[in-house]
This record gives structure tokens, C-alpha cells and sequence, in this order.
């Protein structure tokens, strides 16, 4: 019997300080049973079982939003669409650009927009050094893309001025901020993410300036 998702829970949301209409919290279902479909044949996803993927992948994702600015946003080496996806379907008022180099994992996202209706999201297929984009983003994201050091030196050429960088990270990342400037980190934030038994956090930190 296919997965429906119901235990995605909306007032679990709410604490979260993230608040969907009954349609997101629709769409957000659909957006894990096309992944269950495709990742049968294509293996968007590592992550079993299938139980976890709320957790994991859509309360996960959901745990930055609060922390977030507003404003245009890249998401680097979204895989499956996290964390993206979700902030689209959680905040259809922003704009957003999955990125990722993996072509079948593009060609899903696409399909997951085309069938979810989302006028706010653009895909794009592409290795971020290659990446050519003239219009600057506000707030870049990263879920799985690479270490701090490497994430701050290829995101900073497509933020703008006066935006931010957020990587997420698992335990406490001390080995890598001792890699960057202190300067760089403007805060780091532990996630409470529910139903997940592992600790969560988010790094912000000011982009390099573009010379």
C-alpha cells in the first residue's frame, strides 16, 4: 500500500513557528509521495525508512524558516529539494532556485512543480562553480553541499550585499568554524526538530565581499 504521509501534522508545524493552510499542508504530502515514487527507480533519496522522511526531510527542512530573512533565495545542492521546497510551499511569497548538479534529481523537481502548481520556484541543473546568474540572491541556503570553508567561498559571489548565507549542519560543527574567520559567523543556532533523534544546527554566516 502506497505511503500517504498522513502523520505530517500541522500543528507540529506551528510550534515550529511555521503555519500552512490545509492546501500546503497538502502539497507537502503530494511532494513526499512523488519522492516515493520516483526514488523507486531513480534513488532521489538515501534516507529509510520511509517513516523517517517527515522528520527527516520536511521537519528538518522546516526548522530554518523562523530563522530566515526574507527575500529571493538558492538553495546549493538541493538534492530531493531540501530544503527548499518546503520554505516554497511553506512561504509561496518568496522566490526560490533549487540548484543541483544531479540531472534526474532536477528532472523530479521539476515534475514536482509542475504537478503542485508552484509559481515561485525555478529549477536549475548545474555545479555551482559553473553556475552563471547575473541577478544576486538575499538568502542562500544549504542542506548537504559541503564544508563551511567551501560553502562560504562559492555562495558569496551570487548573495547580495546585504544578504546571508544559513548551512545546515548536524552536532555542533566546531572543527569547521575553526576553519573560517570569526568575523564570518554571525550566529549559530541549534534546530529543534521534532520527532528527530539527532542533534540539529544552522550556521549563518556574512558573505565574502566580491571584488
Amino acid at each position: 500500500m502506497p505511503q500517504d504521509f498522513s502523520e505530517l501534522s500541522g500543528s507540529i508545524l506551528q510550534e515550529m513557528g511555521v503555519v500552512v493552510t490545509s492546501k500546503q499542508l497538502g502539497m507537502l504530502r503530494q511532494y513526499l509521495v512523488l519522492l516515493d515514487k520516483w526514488n523507486q527507480v531513480y534513488n532521489i533519496t538515501s534516507v529509510t525508512p520511509k517513516s523517517m522522511w517527515v522528520s527527516t526531510h520536511l521537519y528538518d527542512s522546516c526548522s530554518i524558516i523562523s530563522t530566515l530573512p526574507s527575500g529571493f533565495l538558492l538553495d546549493i545542492g538541493t538534492g530531493g529539494g531540501f530544503p527548499g521546497l518546503p520554505i516554497a510551499i511553506a512561504q509561496p511569497e518568496r522566490d526560490v532556485v533549487l540548484l543541483d548538479r544531479s540531472e534526474k534529481k532536477t528532472t523530479f523537481l521539476k515534475q514536482v512543480v509542475i504537478e503542485l502548481g508552484l509559481k515561485n520556484v525555478v529549477i536549475e541543473t548545474s555545479r555551482i562553480e559553473s553556475y552563471d546568474r547575473l541577478k544576486q540572491f538575499d538568502v542562500i541556503v544549504s542542506r548537504a553541499f559541503s564544508e563551511l570553508k567551501i560553502f562560504l567561498r562559492s555562495a558569496s559571489q551570487f548573495c547580495d550585499s546585504g544578504g546571508a548565507l544559513f548551512a545546515m549542519k548536524g552536532k555542533y560543527p566546531t572543527a569547521e568554524l575553526a576553519e573560517i574567520p570569526a568575523a564570518k559567523v554571525r550566529q549559530v543556532k541549534k534546530l529543534n526538530v521534532p520527532e528527530l533523534n539527532a542533534e540539529r544546527h544552522v550556521v549563518e554566516l556574512v558573505p565574502e565581499i566580491k571584488i
